[in-house]
């Protein structure tokens, strides 16, 4: 059974893709152009433009256009570590490390440093009143120059009476859980991860370059101290279209494969030709 035209135009236009003609953040030829390429009607070609956007492959921009996007190798994120390393889940040398190991080049912005008021949402799981003054430690993060993630960690204001390096604008090379474990006898022994998937926000649109209507993933990390005390909450935003995550539970055997090259493989296999349609070539 022959496919719907719109299906044809999409998956043509998608091995153009494929294969480069059509490069990524190049705009695609005008509604108008391919409604006279493909002598189809001005709903046909609007329903194939739909197709190739929910396959993620091109993103229409208001009063601009319909681009190709920016083709991203996702990246795996183990999110469970042994709590005793202070580390685990993209958090500083953990990140580093795992970004590396997957030959893939790791870079992160700046610290900056702020003090304000806890929002409800924080101040939950601090187990603090809200409004009460916390210490918040931004950091932007990129794989290969792309921004992967944005990460801000809360801490209770009066941990930097004692702890003064978590309001200086600069990395804490060990870790700030390693950095408070001797400063204030805080150990941490456990963290529990909240995970949600919303659209995002003006700010990450234009920080990861993705458009309105794209899905991120905010993971809410609490952690824990020896008696049980919530002492630190990082937030981490992971756009989903570069994004995988692993949670181990138990200790489970080596993977006999490359994990890391099997999530991101694309599932979509090629298809034949479809007939009565003009296939791209190369120059």
């Amino acid at each position: 059974m022959p496919q719907p035209m719109y299906q044809q135009i999409a998956e043509d236009l998608r091995k153009q893709i494929d294969a480069g003609i059509l490069k990524s953040g190049q705009q695609l030829p005008t509604e108008i152009h391919l409604r006279d390429q493909y002598n189809a009607s001005r709903n046909t070609v609007r329903d194939a433009i739909k197709r190739l956007t929910s396959l993620g492959l091109v993103e229409t921009r208001p009063g601009a256009g319909t681009y190709v996007t920016r083709k991203v190798d996702p990246f795996v994120t183990v999110l469970t570590e042994d709590p005793d390393t202070g580390y685990g889940g993209g958090e500083g040398a953990a990140y580093l490390s795992q970004v590396s190991a997957a030959h893939r080049r790791p870079t992160a912005g700046p610290i900056r440093v702020e003090l304000k008021p806890a929002a409800e949402e924080v101040a939950l799981r601090l187990r603090i009143s809200p409004g009460d003054q916390v210490v918040l430690r931004h950091q932007d993060r990129f794989i290969d120059e792309t921004p992967y993630s944005l990460q801000t960690s809360f801490f209770p204001f009066d941990f930097a009476t004692k702890a003064p390096r978590l309001l200086m604008a600069e990395d804490i090379a060990e870790g700030t859980v390693r950095y408070l474990e001797p400063v204030l006898s805080i150990r941490q022994s456990s963290y529990r991860d909240w995970i949600t998937a919303r659209a995002p926000d003006e700010n990450e649109q234009k920080f990861f370059d993705i458009p309105h209507d794209s899905t991120v993933f905010e993971i809410f990390r609490s952690a824990f101290d020896q008696d049980g005390n919530a002492f630190r909450v990082t937030v981490t935003v992971f756009p989903a279209d570069r994004n995988q995550f692993i949670v181990n539970v138990g200790t489970p055997p080596r993977a006999t494969y490359d994990e890391q090259s099997e999530m991101s493989k694309q599932a979509d296999p090629v298809k034949p030709p479809v007939p009565g349609l003009a296939q791209p070539h190369k120059a």
